[in-house]
């Protein structure tokens, strides 16, 4: 099947995701933000969250609203495009009342505009399919001065090859575009992802209206810093990470 249109994407996507799901319970997700990658604790973007209002896009399994939680956020709101990781963030989150809605990120579904202190998205903004109309939607919900944190995969780790010990770059990086995976975690789940530059990345972020506070080539845990790891050709691997950064954190700001 050719999926030529952001719908049908969207609806292949929504079906791969209720079957891998169970894969991601718990993983990537706050205080990580991603793959080996240095921690809120390290890191300290988000500040005092104490009665803050939160969104997190493609929330996944909750924890990372549940983190926001420990850390005394007020409201818990949630956009993610699985069923199957709403009815599991919904059995985590229940004792707070979330707001936990089943939706495409870049689709507006009336989502409060103007009310949020954060936004924030774990490993999850790459799977959009329409980048510019889904950082307008998060600059609207945002309040004034609000900040809008997001980690996803370095654009360049997806193009570094691994083989007898030694790391190259295989493909082209100018090159954007979809990737198609026929089986995504081994399971009969195809799934399309879009490649696109980090330069991409952040001048969307400009064309809608941020001010971008940081961006942050991760390096791994400081539990990991030193840690002398044998060679992996696993996609994401600690000794991957220790010679190049596995994901990258932008934090911006509404004006």
């Amino acid at each position: 099947m050719t999926m030529t249109n952001s719908n049908e994407i969207l609806d292949q996507n929504r079906k791969s995701w209720n079957t891998v799901a169970h894969h991601f319970n718990g993983i990537d997700a706050l205080p990580s933000y991603g793959p080996f990658t240095q921690t809120e604790e390290e890191l300290q973007l988000f500040g005092n969250l104490q009665n803050k209002k939160v969104l997190d896009i493609g929330y996944g399994s909750g924890h990372s609203l549940q983190y926001m939680a420990s850390k005394g956020a007020s409201e818990l709101w949630g956009v993610d495009l699985s069923d199957s990781q709403r009815n599991t963030a919904e059995e985590l989150l229940k004792e707070f009342n979330p707001h936990l809605y089943c939706a495409a990120m870049e689709v507006d579904i009336d989502l409060p505009k103007q009310y949020f202190d954060y936004v924030y998205s774990i490993y999850a903004i790459g799977w959009t399919t329409d980048l510019p109309a889904t950082f307008h939607l998060i600059y609207a919900y945002l309040k004034q001065g609000g900040t809008f944190i997001f980690s996803w995969d370095h654009p360049l780790y997806a193009h570094l090859h691994s083989e007898n010990g030694k790391i190259f770059l295989e493909g082209s990086y100018q090159n954007e575009g979809r990737t198609v995976f026929d089986r995504f975690k081994g399971e009969e789940a195809r799934m399309v992802v879009h490649r696109r530059k980090m330069a991409t990345y952040i001048n969307e972020l400009i064309k809608a209206g941020f001010t971008i506070e940081s961006v942050i080539e991760s390096d791994v845990p400081s539990s990991e810093k030193n840690k002398e790891v044998e060679f992996s050709d696993r996609y994401y691997s600690l000794y991957k990470a220790q010679q190049f950064p596995s994901t990258m954190i932008i934090k911006a700001r509404k004006r």
